[in-house]
């Protein structure tokens, strides 16, 4: 009886706030009728947006509310009313959501009175329940109703609530377009650092090292001392300039992700590290005997992780870090924990806004936990096919 009772007041607490929802909302079709009167009439055509926003801020609490109820997230699906008065009013307008969420309001304005019912319920399932689980040591009969009340309103808010198909789309390729957009932006700073790279370090080299085979050259015949020490110097900026290049390739694909796979390049950046860096692996193995990620997976991954381990050892202060790399069903999970000081900011330039854009690139996501006193903790999916 008592986890009846606890049950049928969460319950209540579920209806009461649907029914103040639904007072709320019965007082809004004011504000929709008067919306409506100056639309059509032209004059107050810039009111529309505005009370699309304010329906979608009602449906999203409306979500919430169901979601926490059911325990299952109901997505949102909405066009940013963005630019001049003339572009929200289109995008208000055309947007499948403002249907979606306006056939929601209007049946909500019916089912919005099931808390009503849940008012006789109680007198009457303490004095039946009471009887029925007290003295027949019998299952509750009528306070589980008040609970099943709570149920389809939820279940029904769930069902009007839900994203259309259309909507979902729309949204889909405006993310498409953001993220290629990123990758572009990825993708021509990358060009340009490693044009960067070459201008400023290899390139430099090769013409020294030119410079000096041809002033040997000229002075072997007088000086051979002098040529030998000069052919010495352009052997030293040969290796400088092989150096460059092998720093350049990496920096493109590291050969050891080929040649080793992606547990063993982790394995072996984490011992370069300057922090004391544990790897866990779950589901991955080292070298070719074992499933593999996609060549690019493995490469936004290993840079990830090189970019996370940079982080924390210039900015953290921590002396240690952790790397779990784990195999999903959909997909490669890496996670970064260190236990510095904390407040690693998205937008600071810390190299985490060229991590975000080369995991969505693959249509990935980066979660950044960072408070202040810390953990840091840097996780990524990525999506694929083992």
């Amino acid at each position: 009886m008592r986890a009846t009772l606890r049950q049928a007041g969460r319950a209540t607490l579920q209806l009461v706030i649907s029914a103040a929802m639904a007072f709320g909302s019965y007082i809004f079709i004011t504000v929709l009728l008067i919306t409506a009167i100056l639309t059509v009439s032209v004059v107050g055509a810039f009111m529309l947006p505005e009370t699309v926003l304010l329906i979608r801020r009602i449906a999203g609490a409306k979500r919430q509310q169901a979601g926490a109820w059911t325990g299952r997230k109901i997505p949102e699906a909405y066009q940013p009313l963005n630019g001049t008065v003339r572009e929200r009013l289109r995008t208000a307008v055309r947007d499948p959501s403002t249907l979606t969420d306006f056939r929601w309001m209007v049946a909500y304005y019916g089912y919005g009175a099931l808390p009503v019912l849940m008012l006789p319920l109680w007198p009457l399932g303490l004095v039946v329940d009471g009887v029925w689980c007290g003295l027949l040591r019998r299952e509750a009969v009528v306070l589980p109703l008040i609970s099943r009340l709570a149920d389809l309103d939820a279940e029904w808010s769930t069902a009007l609530l839900k994203p259309s198909p259309k909507a979902q789309l729309a949204v889909r390729v405006e993310e498409l377009v953001q993220t290629r957009a990123g990758a572009i932006a990825a993708h021509g700073a990358e060009l340009r650092r490693i044009e960067r790279d070459l201008h400023d370090g290899t390139q430099a080299r090769l013409v020294s090292l030119s410079m000096r085979i041809g002033l040997a050259k000229r002075a072997y015949d007088q000086d051979p001392a002098a040529a030998r020490r000069m052919l010495d110097e352009a052997q030293t900026l040969a290796e400088e300039a092989l150096t460059d290049l092998r720093h350049v390739v990496r920096a493109i694909h590291p050969p050891i992700l080929t040649d080793r796979g992606l547990v063993g390049a982790v394995r072996a950046l984490a011992a370069s590290s300057v922090l004391a860096v544990a790897v866990t692996v779950d589901g991955l193995t080292d070298g070719h005997d074992g499933p593999r990620a996609p060549a690019a997976v493995e490469a936004a991954a290993y840079f990830v992780i090189a970019e996370s381990l940079t982080n924390a050892a210039k900015y953290s202060g921590a002396d240690r870090a952790e790397v779990r790399l784990a195999r999903a069903r959909t997909g490669l999970r890496v996670q970064v924990r260190d236990e510095g000081r904390g407040g690693a900011d998205e937008a600071g330039g810390s190299g985490l806004l060229g991590m975000q854009r080369r995991v969505a690139a693959l249509d990935g996501s980066v979660t950044v936990t960072s408070p202040v006193g810390g953990p840091t903790v840097i996780e990524v999916e990525l999506p694929c096919v083992w």
